[in-house]
């Protein structure tokens, strides 16, 4: 496995700036949040962008994953807006719009995976159409995915539709896309009480794509710094080891971008400490 970074935890570095530090700080992998600032899919010199991207990440020896999850990228008002279960269609497109673009910019940096969230249900919609919604959007992006040669690999989300695993392995079962996987917030299973977090990396060890990690309290969704949370690491290191994991493992910790790179660092030997392999 390989030991990343999300660069929501650099909000304030030019992006190749933030692939520079990361490398230099000995991460292996980052997970870059399409931002204003950060491979916009909406600039028109995108293209040349995504190859200058592509070039850093191949001289640092990183590999990548693709995050859809920018505050407001889409909407200046509304974080996270639209969702894939957006009321109206055309908000839905947009959406559907951007996570496109996002398969297209995973394909020219040579990332692994978009990873990408279902939004919170439409308090309108009944259940059956939130799945209805849903299941559109996620077999047709595994389809455009494949046909880009990339993956999608999906986040349950405390507060979101898809919140729990046995929900995730409803739509996982649903989709049925060979192309279609599971991006794992270890920090989201502790939250949400479903634990032991090592059962849940065995079980979908085939497709777990993608590994977020932070500390985090049972009950409360909020991203910590290592150490400020109850989790406990070195079991979810050896689970990872155990099923041969060989894709990033992500720290999370996108409020702590006005220290960015001393928490990067922090974070990096906390994780060797704790068992990650050199």
């Amino acid at each position: 496995m390989l030991l990343g970074y999300n660069t929501n935890g650099f909000a304030h570095h030019r992006l190749e700036d933030a692939l520079d530090v990361l490398a230099h700080l000995g991460f292996q992998s980052v997970a870059i949040t399409l931002d204003h600032h950060a491979l916009n899919p909406y600039t028109p010199t995108i293209a040349r962008d995504c190859a200058d991207v592509r070039g850093v990440l191949e001289r640092a020896n990183l590999a990548a994953v693709v995050e859809t999850g920018a505050r407001f990228l889409l909407n200046p008002y509304k974080k996270h807006w639209p969702t894939l279960l957006a009321g109206e269609k055309h908000h839905r497109e947009l959406r559907w719009d951007f996570l496109w673009r996002s398969i297209d910019v995973c394909q020219l940096i040579g990332a692994r995976a978009v990873s990408l969230w279902s939004g919170m249900a439409d308090p309108e919609a009944s259940e059956d159409a939130c799945w209805r919604r849903l299941l559109d959007a996620c077999r047709w992006l595994a389809d455009r995915a494949a046909t880009a040669g990339v993956r999608i690999a999906f986040e349950p989300e405390p507060g979101m539709f898809i919140d729990t695993m046995p929900k995730f392995a409803e739509l996982h079962r649903r989709v049925d896309h060979p192309h279609f996987g599971l991006t794992l917030d270890v920090g989201h299973l502790h939250c949400m009480d479903e634990t032991p977090i090592a059962l849940h990396i065995e079980r979908w060890k085939d497709w777990l794509w993608n590994v977020h990690i932070e500390d985090m309290r049972r009950g409360v969704h909020d991203h910590l710094m290592f150490g400020e949370g109850d989790m406990e690491f070195p079991p979810i290191l050896r689970a990872l080891t155990s099923i041969g994991y060989d894709g990033g493992v992500h720290v999370e910790l996108s409020r702590h971008s006005h220290d960015a790179v001393n928490t990067a660092r922090k974070a990096f030997e906390f994780l060797r400490r704790s068992g990650f392999p050199a």
